[in-house]
């Protein structure tokens, strides 16, 4: 893939990352917005309830499109575009879990709460655990609950749309990477192993054959021992590596507490002055045995224990001793934590909330709405937003690292070298600059692939990146340019400095032994160099041209050589 197209997709998912630093953003566009939703409800009175609700909400502004049976809910799905369904699973055409796998099947654009009644409980369990984003009871549904049900089920939906989408852009634009790092699994388990394990069997077959032969040799029953001892270790060596293969890597799935149980640890640190608030808490989360609590009482506190220890999620009282819950955020970000906070706030205090919101809270609890219920609910929900947060960074950080790095070598790859090589040409015509460019390239390096297979190649490229590494200053730009041809860029270095750091580089890689297996074998480097010159003529490709010129002399004239452009 050529430069250009990478730093689109990069582009492209830094708006994703930058669309999660404050987890509040989605929600403040959803209370902007008009959100459209299909109740589909055969209960004319609960229907009648909820738009009651929607209607009276000071959240945000809704258009409730409302049916009573399944059929009616296919039709307005298939003609129209809705925000959130909210999705009765007793219709009279329709019931239980087949009520939303059905409705699932007619678009998975379109987030799903569940409305049930109080003996449901079971089957919406079920139904979130199908992919649900939430279920609500209907006879303890309120206005303010509903509506937050609602958001974050568009929340989270939205989320994992751009996780999904970000992920396919890796798939699309890195497939060649994907696919030869899967090739590398697939034949480390399949043929690359049978061939690796066909080796030392041989061997091993081979001189208990010979023993047999010489068992009155004691000479050679002694090295036949010995050299049986070395092939059965490298048996079991590979077998160990296959077994170590990690195919799938996955953990436990965070939903509504009250649906899937946490069974990972989950520290949580209560910012909270009265005694009888954190008493309510520690009461709602007693049945919690993963979770731990620990208390502080002030900002000041908060931030030491902060400093000093991991906490998954903060649940903050807004008003404390040394200040509000505006002041405490405004330090977290100052000090760069990015712990998810739940705020809890006096009185229902819905504009306070929605601007803690804004601030970078995830959640908030009024302190008269606080139960187990709603306390579990809230806590699911926030670390299930932080943990997508989180894969959204993983796959902007991944694929940053596509983008300049060498996946064998860890060095930088040759377009990050090339856009590296123009921005310091133009510093030192700038400042009047020392600058070396180097060219590296393994001598003979084709008898070592034919010889001891593409594994031990791979192996001597890791070990020569390494090298490399160790040889050069910290302002110095390593790279593998290609195949087995590496290059560096040295800034503020003069010829002869430049020609030392390579020469001492030279020298350690031909006295350096590869052990690959039970074979031992040395290659060795040539190199080219060229400098640039003032008054400043050359271009980033003139200085890669003289390199190159000049690497080829030294190939011409022996190898194992490093000789500079002739400008």
């Amino acid at each position: 893939m050529i430069l250009a197209e990478f730093i689109d997709v990069l582009r492209s998912n830094r708006r994703i990352v930058k669309g999660h630093r404050h987890p509040a953003e989605g929600m403040k566009q959803m209370r902007e917005k008009l959100i459209k939703a299909l109740l589909v409800e055969d209960n004319l009175g609960d229907a009648r309830l909820m738009r009651e609700m929607l209607r009276e909400s000071s959240e945000g502004k809704f258009e409730l499109t409302h049916v009573t049976r399944f059929g009616e809910a296919h039709q307005q799905l298939s003609e129209k575009h809705f925000d959130v369904v909210l999705l009765d699973l007793s219709l009279p055409d329709s019931s239980g879990l087949e009520t939303f796998t059905r409705t699932q099947g007619l678009t998975d654009r379109v987030p799903i709460v569940v409305l049930t009644g109080l003996d449901d409980d079971e089957t919406a369990i079920q139904a979130v655990q199908e992919g649900a984003q939430d279920y609500l009871a209907k006879a303890q549904v309120d206005g303010h609950l509903l509506v937050r049900s609602m958001r974050y089920a568009i929340e989270r939906h939205r989320v994992r749309e751009e996780l999904r989408q970000a992920n396919k852009k890796i798939l699309e634009q890195q497939k060649s990477v994907i696919e030869e790092e899967r090739l590398k699994v697939l034949l480390q388990m399949a043929g690359a192993t049978a061939h690796e394990l066909n080796q030392p069997l041989t061997s091993l077959l081979g001189f208990i054959g010979l023993l047999r032969m010489d068992e009155d040799n004691p000479d050679k029953r002694d090295r036949y021992i010995s050299q049986i001892e070395d092939a059965g270790n490298r048996i079991a060596s590979i077998v160990s590596k296959i077994q170590n293969i990690r195919q799938y890597d996955t953990k436990p799935y965070i939903g509504t507490t009250s649906i899937i149980e946490i069974d990972q640890g989950v520290n949580i640190l209560s910012v909270e002055d009265s005694d009888t608030d954190f008493g309510a808490i520690q009461r709602f989360l007693r049945s919690r045995k993963q979770i731990s609590l620990t208390r502080t009482g002030s900002i000041g506190d908060a931030l030491q224990r902060l400093e000093k220890d991991r906490f998954d999620l903060i649940l903050l009282d807004y008003v404390l001793p040394d200040g509000n819950g505006f002041e405490f955020i405004t330090l977290l970000a100052e000090r760069n934590i990015k712990t998810p906070i739940i705020v809890i706030t006096g009185e229902g205090n819905e504009m306070v909330a929605s601007q803690i919101m804004q601030a970078g809270a995830d959640d908030y609890i009024p302190k008269d709405a606080l139960s187990e219920k709603s306390l579990s609910r809230s806590i699911a929900n926030t670390l299930e937003k932080a943990r997508l947060r989180e894969e959204i960074r993983e796959v902007q950080s991944r694929m940053a690292s596509m983008a300049t790095r060498d996946e064998l070598t860890g060095l930088y790859n040759r377009r990050y070298l090339m856009d590296a090589l123009e921005r310091e040409v133009a510093r030192a015509k700038r400042y009047e600059n020392d600058l070396v460019f180097c060219m590296i390239d393994l001598d003979h390096f084709k008898r070592v692939n034919d010889t001891y297979g593409h594994a031990a190649g791979d192996m001597v490229l890791t070990e020569i990146g390494d090298m490399l590494k160790r040889s050069l200053r910290k302002s110095d730009i390593p790279s593998r340019y290609g195949g087995e041809e590496f290059a560096v860029i040295l800034p503020h270095a003069q010829e002869v400095e430049a020609r030392k750091v390579c020469e001492r580089f030279r020298a350690m890689v031909a006295r350096h032994w590869f052990n690959y297996h039970s074979s031992q074998f040395q290659v060795t480097v040539s190199a080219g160099l060229a400098s640039y010159s003032r008054p400043a003529t050359q271009s980033p490709l003139d200085l890669v041209r003289a390199a190159d010129q000049a690497l080829y002399r030294a190939k011409s004239e022996g190898r194992n050589l490093i000789k500079r452009a002739i400008l």
